[in-house]
């Protein structure tokens, strides 16, 4: 039986196949593993309520690190073992410098909260695929900005989702202008997820080792795109998905099968039950 004791696996373009789908292959090898004693987890930028869904089909999981690493989660106690959430002042700052590009706000805390018009923007912002998601799950507003100056609440996370790249780059460097610190790393095609400063997958994958008693050389972190580098770091093994970036590639120990062939269940297969 391997040395590892606990997967953490991000979701979309990982666990989640191109249709946001898990493979029943993959759901089998979640199970064996679970039967194992293995814990699996969940490592994403989503949070609780964009994973009902998933979780409904997946009882084993137990632990979310979610939100980016704000949010680490017990699902089975419903709670929270650790949050850490952007400041209402470094929020409200955030707003005041999205409103210089075409954005779609989206904030992320056990909730996920949007802009009523943005959701049918999504296709704009290259979340199309996401839009019968948001449209379920989410809870909307009509002019987020208002809404949050009279009504601050905790924020994990906030996604500013662009028309294009450059616009991306550009809210990036006037967050540095402004001397923010905070963290802001890239995302999907066009967004910036914004975290407390020093938030991240691999800070929140290391608290749940604490509460856990795990060790990070027991663990195997599973992801494909820029902002699981932090979580593919702190883990003993760091394996990239065959759909992942040249650069999450070359981080990597391994590489295994695209999300579309079943690559989480190679992970599990190989390294988590080798």
């Amino acid at each position: 039986m391997s040395e590892y004791k606990l997967i953490a696996l991000d979701m979309d373009g990982t666990l989640l196949n191109s249709e946001k789908v898990i493979s029943d292959k993959t759901v089998e090898m979640i199970r064996k593993a679970a039967r194992e004693g293995k814990e699996i987890v969940l490592s994403t930028g989503r949070c609780l309520a964009e994973l009902r869904e998933h979780l409904d089909r997946l009882p084993e999981v137990r632990y979310l690190n979610c939100v980016s690493g704000a949010v680490v989660y017990d699902c089975l106690e419903r709670k929270v073992i650790y949050s850490r959430t952007l400041s209402v002042e470094e929020m409200k700052k955030v707003l005041e410098l999205s409103k210089m590009e075409d954005v779609m706000v989206h904030m992320l805390y056990l909730a996920s909260v949007v802009d009523t018009k943005s959701i049918a923007r999504m296709e704009e912002f290259g979340m199309g695929v996401y839009r019968p998601m948001f449209e379920q799950v989410t809870e909307k507003h009509e002019d987020m900005y208002q809404w949050y100056e009279a009504s601050p609440i905790p924020v994990g996370k906030c996604n500013l989702y662009h028309l294009a790249p450059e616009c991306r780059s550009r809210t990036e460097e006037r967050l540095k202008e402004a001397h923010m610190e905070v963290s802001a790393v890239y995302s999907e095609k066009t967004s910036l997820e914004i975290t407390a400063k020093d938030v991240n997958k691999g800070t929140g994958l290391l608290r749940l080792c604490g509460h856990l008693g795990i060790r990070p050389e027991e663990v195997i972190a599973v992801g494909d795109n820029d902002n699981d580098v932090d979580m593919l770091k702190v883990a003993g093994l760091a394996v990239a998905m065959g759909n992942a970036s040249d650069e999450i590639k070359e981080l990597s120990d391994v590489v295994v099968a695209d999300c579309d062939h079943d690559g989480c269940a190679q992970a599990i297969e190989e390294y988590l039950l080798a």
